[in-house]
């Protein structure tokens, strides 16, 4: 099960005691009842229809059929644990609240975790309605005593059969736009300068240069070969660019090349995608707001709209999908 529910129906699947994650509004997560589930707050979600934003169901996967689950929660400072104690076959669907510490620990740590990939870690940062942006805080939630989290990390083992193999996959629109080659000195999500083909320059001004303000094309960085993108969040009025994702130092950036038609994109590199398998998704509320999902149907598996994706490490602007084969 991926779809969308009552709480009803959310509650009695715990009650029956099935594991589940759980997506939804703050005051529907509130309500259902202490189990084996894991969730976290968003109103936005991809459906076979299209996007929809939502106050009155939850988005709920069954994870009773894909094998032996367990549950764990881990503080700011403790989460190089999720790794740690990952089934050694199956993945860590993990969430954590946008904003927090747990959120700024995993984006700069996360890939120096020991066995960080080796075992999966998949999972979404939880969100609020954007018009609740700075009067609503993220949270998740442990549904083993329906305690919730402003800054802390939920997670749910999944141990596959030794004859399944778990794949993370993702879809990226976006690519470099082989120009100006952009490096960081520090890890960070914030920016004041950076070096542009060598030259050290004010990073706002060279953001305005270009005419990435909007924030729609993200930096793409180069690790080993694999796109990561880093969206950009602002331009606070004290100066700099503030992101979604840290950039690194020693990683070359650039922007992406633009994309005019997301939906158009999407849906052709879904229609390229095999569906068999797939038992997890989440997509971006950049690429939802940016490409205006709502009422649309792009294809793939449905899933949750999330302020940032995980797939080993934290991404931006991209769908990470779970396949079981």
């Amino acid at each position: 099960m991926n779809q969308l529910i009552s709480l009803e129906q959310a509650s009695s699947l715990i009650l029956g005691g099935a594991p589940l994650s759980v997506a939804g509004p703050e005051h529907l997560l509130d309500q259902l009842p202490a189990g084996s589930w894991v969730g976290g707050t968003i109103p936005y979600f991809m459906t076979h229809e299209g996007g929809v934003v939502v106050n009155n169901k939850v988005f709920v996967t069954d994870l009773s059929e894909l094998g032996t689950v367990s549950l764990a929660s881990y503080g700011a400072d403790e989460l190089a644990g999720i790794a740690a104690h990952a089934p050694d076959n199956g993945f860590s669907l993990t969430i954590i609240p946008a904003g927090g510490q747990a959120h700024q620990r995993f984006a700069a740590e996360a890939a120096t975790y020991p066995d960080a990939f080796v075992k999966p870690t998949v999972g979404w940062i939880s969100g609020v309605h954007l018009s609740e942006l700075g009067k609503a805080t993220p949270k998740v939630y442990d549904g083993r005593t329906g305690a919730k989290y402003e800054d802390r990390a939920v997670v749910a083992y999944v141990s596959v059969p030794d004859d399944k193999l778990v794949m993370l996959e993702t879809v990226n629109l976006f690519e470099p736009d082989g120009k100006d080659v952009i490096h960081f000195s520090q890890t960070g999500f914030h920016v004041d300068e950076c070096e542009v083909n060598g030259e050290v320059v004010n990073f706002a001004e060279y953001v305005k240069s270009r005419g990435f303000e909007g924030g729609q094309c993200p930096l793409v960085g180069d690790f080993a070969g694999a796109h990561v993108n880093v969206s950009l969040q602002g331009m606070p009025a004290t100066g700099g660019v503030d992101f979604y994702a840290p950039v690194f130092p020693g990683v070359d950036y650039h922007f992406a090349k633009a994309v005019p038609d997301y939906v158009g994109a999407f849906r052709e590199r879904l229609e390229a995608v095999e569906h068999e398998g797939v038992v997890w998704s989440c997509n971006c509320i950049l690429n939802f707001v940016f490409g205006g999902f709502e009422g649309k149907a792009i294809g793939g598996e449905p899933g949750a709209v999330t302020f940032g994706e995980i797939a080993y490490q934290l991404l931006n602007q991209t769908m990470v999908m779970v396949r079981i084969a």
